[in-house]
């Protein structure tokens, strides 16, 4: 797809009308395009907008994808972070200028959404032995000849219902990487070195599969501590070496004219990139060069809980820092005793498999000041209210906004269709499109 064209499907998204299908957009914006709103850089407190609202920091969101391109250059990475954490089109984009390699995908819908908005080089962490969806990506392979696709194989068996699934739907191979489990008891991959050559060698007897590399999740290691993560990223990089010395990535004599030009070797969730990068970095020279493929997605938003306590860059604060981006505002809608409030936010609009939300700020519904939310915390959620304690003495009127931080952005995104991006002094400079 052409630049112009991108441009364009990212153009069209704010040629959507304003009406009910987007909770937290103000009422009277209705019959507006999403395009004519934002011009107006409406206030988040003042301008219409009704509780519950999910802001997202325009100047954390520059912050986030800024660290993440200079980490990766600075450790020798290429990047692909994973889209299923935002599953918006906006994003792919900024994180695509910020540098990104390309976007990672779990499930084929997903692959449809980046491939409808031009992203042309896309890895999907996961075995795909879907029919369907196996033919689809073979006729995108046929039609746009820039178009990049790698997918895990991670059985036998997977790879025969690849090859058949793909006989005679296209020219050109798709491209596979074998998956390392993270150990007994994680989640997906090939358990030992063993099983892994046999999946290797079932792939090279296919004339649709193409061998190109391998790749795993360390966020899967059992147990998961410092020195389990780097024992399994070093039995990933001793397979990529052992399948590199056996030629089956073209070198002597191995899979020849099959065009492989580089190896690939991904890793990498939110929580273990800063190792991913140390193991990574003393990958040996192998007969083709190596496409060290990192793959956070959590980072662009970042959080206020999961993520804030895992994150890397608590290990490595000389490299810089992430952002919370996310602010999900709900409105004190009961106060049935000095120690009880509600908001009108609940498990429909706040994501809690994670943590619960965490009270932060309130904005005064008399005054519009802003005061630190000392002595106010949310105990539960129901599907639409939250449940707030405070302590003896705490001021919180019915009115009052809250503003909470979030736990885990995978779960944040998915709860709203459009999400004001929002500037510091409360000004409502774009809307984020998800796609889920």
């Amino acid at each position: 797809m052409a630049a112009t064209d991108r441009e364009d499907r990212l153009a069209a998204l704010g040629a959507e009308r304003v009406d009910h299908r987007f909770k937290g957009l103000p009422p009277d914006a209705e019959g507006l395009t999403i395009a004519e709103l934002a011009a107006q850089r409406r206030n988040l407190f003042t301008g219409g907008f009704t509780t519950p609202v999910l802001a997202l920091s325009a100047e954390s969101l520059d912050h986030n994808l800024a660290l993440l391109e200079t980490y990766a250059e600075r450790h020798g990475l290429a990047f692909a972070p994973h889209g299923k954490t935002s599953m918006a089109p906006q994003l792919f984009a900024r994180q695509i200028e910020r540098g990104a390699w390309g976007i990672t995908l779990a499930v084929p819908h997903q692959v449809r959404v980046a491939r409808a908005f031009g992203v042309e080089r896309i890895f999907l962490a996961n075995e795909l032995v879907d029919a369907a969806a196996l033919r689809w990506i073979a006729g995108e392979l046929e039609r746009d000849p820039a178009f990049r696709f790698i997918c895990y194989v991670d059985s036998v068996r997977g790879v025969e219902l690849m090859d058949e699934a793909l006989r005679g739907g296209c020219a050109r191979r798709v491209d596979v990487v074998v998956e390392l489990a993270a150990g007994d008891g994680a989640r997906t991959g090939v358990r030992t070195g063993a099983q892994c050559a046999e999946v290797a060698d079932a792939v090279a007897a296919t004339s649709t599969l193409r061998l190109v590399g391998v790749a795993g999740y360390e966020g899967e290691v059992p147990r998961a501590d410092p020195e389990r993560v780097r024992d399994y990223l070093t039995r990933l990089v001793s397979l990529v070496v052992d399948f590199d010395k056996a030629g089956r990535f073209g070198g002597l004599g191995g899979l020849g004219g099959l065009g492989v030009d580089e190896i690939v070797l991904s890793a990498g969730g939110s929580a273990w990139f800063d190792t991913v990068a140390d193991v990574f970095a003393a990958v040996p020279e192998l007969s083709l060069p190596v496409l060290k493929l990192l793959r956070s997605g959590a980072y662009v938003s970042h959080d206020d809980g999961h993520y804030r306590k895992l994150t890397p860059f608590n290990r490595v604060p000389s490299e810089g820092a992430l952002q919370p981006a996310f602010r999900l505002w709900a409105q004190v809608v009961s106060r049935p005793s000095p120690e009880q409030a509600f908001v009108n936010a609940g498990k429909r609009d706040a994501s809690y498999d994670l943590d619960l939300p965490e009270a932060q700020v309130v904005r005064d519904a008399v005054t519009g000041e802003v005061r630190a939310a000392s002595g106010i915390s949310v105990t539960g959620l129901s599907d639409q209210h939250g449940w707030v304690r405070t302590e003896p003495g705490v001021s919180l009127a019915v009115g009052d906004w809250v503003g909470m931080g979030l736990s885990h952005p995978c779960t944040v995104f998915d709860k709203w269709g459009l999400i004001p991006l929002v500037e510091r002094d409360g000004s409502v400079a774009d809307y984020i499109h998800t796609l889920f």
